[in-house]
């Protein structure tokens, strides 16, 4: 049975398991798969009326599923630095993005790496040092784009072509399949960009709501009456902290000309539409609302499948019955709650 579990959960577990595995080493593998703002209100196995992931929904159907916790510090650069070493912000060092994460001290990666764990980090890092505690990193640069990324594999830089989410599943499922050694127990981080800002999905979502709209939430127009501190809250408004690249009226870059001609194909005439209607008010942020959130569940669902894939390939590894699979993210975000 795969679980769900806190890193503490976890390394209390292999922690327990060590002396009674000194003969026969059954210790549980761990795949650790994080995503980057993605809220609650948009997964399935936590209710979401706006979409479904069934792949995260087996997890929680298989294993556990947390439904009370918070992020001491959401953001994405110190969230990272707190599940790698179980400290506070203000006690690893990393206290905001722009820091810079101090590797040498001890994180979770080195901790199972000196218990004879293969380790392996794929995908965002976001910490600006080099990753310390893994056998294998193949990292984004900074936040990393959707398309086509620039990657550094083990302090060799690599760019790749294609969609960011679908890359780094692809990395994992090779690691899994390939890349670790077969006679030890591993840890697998496999960490996600998406879905963060500004949302760009790959072209085989682009059907997903297409010609639907998506719940809008009760207080999508809230004035935060009463509430002084949320009228002050950091810039993250519907109706007046969108950029244009947020709702697709920029064209990308860094795409190929066949990803470019997609693009255009399907957000072209939708923006034509758009600018016609000369739409103002609330009317012009009922419009960004569902082009933003569409936008935000099709990078979700790309997730989704990834997970799925991870999860197919420990079973045909005929791994699954001992590994424990977590799926977490850097913190949530805001799907038009309070008009954020």
């Amino acid at each position: 049975m795969r679980h769900i579990q806190t890193l503490a959960c976890v390394l209390l577990a292999l922690g327990l398991t060590t002396a009674a595995c000194a003969q026969d080493d059954a210790r549980p593998n761990i795949v650790f798969i994080m995503a980057d703002d993605h809220a609650w209100q948009a997964i399935s196995a936590y209710g979401s009326d706006r979409n479904t992931t069934p792949n995260i929904d087996r997890l929680a159907a298989e294993g556990m599923r947390l439904d009370r916790y918070f992020v001491g510090n959401a953001l994405c650069g110190p969230s990272r630095a707190t599940i790698l070493t179980g400290l506070h912000s203000h006690a690893n060092g990393f206290r905001q993005n722009g820091d810079r994460f101090d590797g040498a001290q001890r994180t979770m990666p080195k901790l199972l790496q000196a218990e004879g764990y293969s380790t392996a980090i794929v995908g965002k890092w976001h910490l600006a040092s080099e990753p310390t505690g893994f056998d294998y990193a193949d990292r984004l640069i900074g936040q990393g784009p959707y398309y086509n990324p620039e990657m550094i594999r083990n302090g060799e830089r690599i760019k790749r072509t294609g969609y960011t989410t679908d890359i780094i599943t692809d990395l994992a499922v090779e690691w899994l399949e390939h890349g670790r050694d077969d006679g030890k127990p591993f840890l697998l981080m496999c960490h996600h960009k998406a879905p963060h800002r500004n949302w760009q999905p790959n072209p085989r979502h682009f059907p997903l709501w297409a010609d639907e709209d998506v719940p809008e939430p009760d207080t999508l127009f809230d004035d935060w009456s009463g509430r002084g501190s949320a009228s002050k809250m950091q810039e993250m408004t519907i109706a007046h902290h969108m950029y244009p690249s947020d709702v697709k009226l920029d064209e990308p870059r860094g795409f190929t000309d066949e990803q470019l001609a997609e693009w255009n194909a399907f957000y072209g005439p939708r923006n034509a539409e758009f600018e016609a209607q000369g739409l103002t008010g609330d009317d012009l942020t009922r419009w960004r609302y569902q082009r933003f959130a569409k936008d935000y569940l099709r990078c979700v669902q790309a997730v989704d499948d990834g997970v799925g894939r991870l999860l197919d390939t420990l079973d045909q590894l005929g791994l699954a019955e001992n590994t424990i699979v977590i799926y977490t993210s850097d913190q949530g975000w805001y799907l038009g709650e309070n008009g954020w």
